[in-house]
């Protein structure tokens, strides 16, 4: 990827700033995964019996996760008629406005909507941040700027859950006041990327040819599977981000309905965190060292043992689970797009990049609706627990398959 032109910038900006933004998107973000699924849930709670209620959710986050793969698939073009800059400005307004507007939102329709502005932002801000870093990168490296990144995000979210769940007993139950927070921390970043000076030549917007983009875009693809490795580098990070979306859905849930409280649940999705900020440390080198495969392969394959696990346990025993499962997460955070960047050419990472990011939102669309034919086949949401493990370990098996 060519080095983009500036007019002008802050002289101390290198790709730690834009890691540094983990602190910002990771205790926002954490504060919107610990409420948003039981948000949802109240939602759907006044068309249907609770069960079913649970299942909507999977149902929901399913083609919502679709509209993201959309956004994911037309972002390189997107990034030919916006420059990163500007880009990174509107999607942190965006955010910083809607999370603000949706803690105050009582329609569904208007949660709904709202929701849906967000996923373009969400998005967006996905793909551009690891663009900034890779660019801005020199001899750092981006698995030490993934580390650092992660850590920061993960030392957010380990704060994060506790906060949003005392908002939420402050505000008698209401899961959606959270959000508000959320929006400010948004805001917050916002301030600070402007403190990087950052000013590029805005870019001709060109009339649009749905037909050519849609074309170039089929193109894209077999062009990018082509490549040596992006397959596997596709389907290990979409069994990353699969993992991820049955467990941000599905815990909260998973916790109220075994009776326990949202203090209590706020601190197991804190603790949860800790197991990253400490891998955080030190990953970084140990993955130089030992390769992304290894870790990789510790990560899926411990997390198939505790998702089977959490299939059969209840009470106390399934938290202890939640939190231990989460070293599986943090052994693999810091390496699961490394087989993309250290295999793409860095001229072509930005060409290609945007699809290589549905890998990131199609499994949100693929696991809530194996999630909903789980608990509908099964009755329980613990059921779902059965698709993590499967995914797992089906992940496993293709990271080390030949090229």
């Amino acid at each position: 990827m060519s080095r983009e032109k500036y007019l002008s910038m802050n002289k101390s900006v290198t790709g730690f700033s834009f890691a540094n933004l983990g602190l910002f998107t990771g205790f926002a973000g954490s504060i919107v995964n610990a409420v948003y699924s039981l948000c949802l849930l109240e939602i759907f709670k006044v068309f249907f019996n609770e069960e079913m209620a649970s299942a909507a959710v999977g149902a929901y986050a399913a083609i919502y996760a679709f509209f993201a793969v959309i956004v994911g698939l037309f972002s390189s073009e997107i990034l030919h008629w916006f420059t990163k800059t500007r880009l990174l400005y509107i999607t942190m307004i965006i955010l910083g406005t809607c999370y603000c507007m949706m803690s105050f939102s009582v329609k569904p329709m208007t949660f709904i909507t709202l929701d849906y502005v967000n996923n373009f932002a969400l998005t967006m801000l996905g793909v551009l941040l690891p663009l900034f870093m890779s660019e801005f990168s020199k001899n750092i490296g981006m698995e030490r700027l993934n580390a650092r990144y992660h850590l920061w995000g993960n030392i957010g979210g380990m704060i994060a859950p506790v906060f949003a769940m005392s908002v939420v007993s402050y505000f008698d139950g209401n899961y959606r006041m959270p959000l508000l927070a959320a929006g400010l921390i948004y805001f917050s970043g916002l301030l600070f990327f402007k403190h990087f000076g950052l000013v590029q030549q805005d870019k001709v917007l060109k009339r649009i040819n749905m037909k050519k983009t849609i074309r170039l875009l089929h193109i894209s693809a077999i062009s990018f599977f082509k490549k040596s490795g992006m397959l596997q580098a596709y389907v290990v990070n979409f069994g990353f981000f699969a993992l991820r979306s049955m467990r941000l859905l599905y815990v909260p849930i998973v916790v109220i309905e075994n009776g326990f409280s949202n203090e209590t649940l706020g601190i197991i999705l804190s603790v949860g965190i800790l197991p990253y900020v400490f891998v955080n440390l030190f990953i970084g080198n140990l993955i130089k060292k030992y390769g992304p495969r290894f870790w990789l392969t510790c990560g899926f394959i411990s997390f198939a043992i505790f998702s089977m696990l959490a299939t059969f346990l209840s009470g106390t025993l399934l938290l202890f689970i939640f939190v231990l499962w989460q070293i599986s997460g943090a052994l693999m955070e810091t390496s699961h797009d490394l087989l993309f960047f250290n295999n793409m050419p860095k001229k072509e990472q930005s060409k290609y990049y945007g699809f290589f990011r549905t890998s990131v939102n199609f499994p949100s669309v693929i696991a809530p609706l194996l999630g909903m034919l789980c608990i509908t086949l099964f009755g329980t949401t613990s059921s779902v627990w059965l698709i993590s493990a499967t995914m797992a370990v089906l992940s496993t098996i293709v990271l080390w398959a030949k090229r």
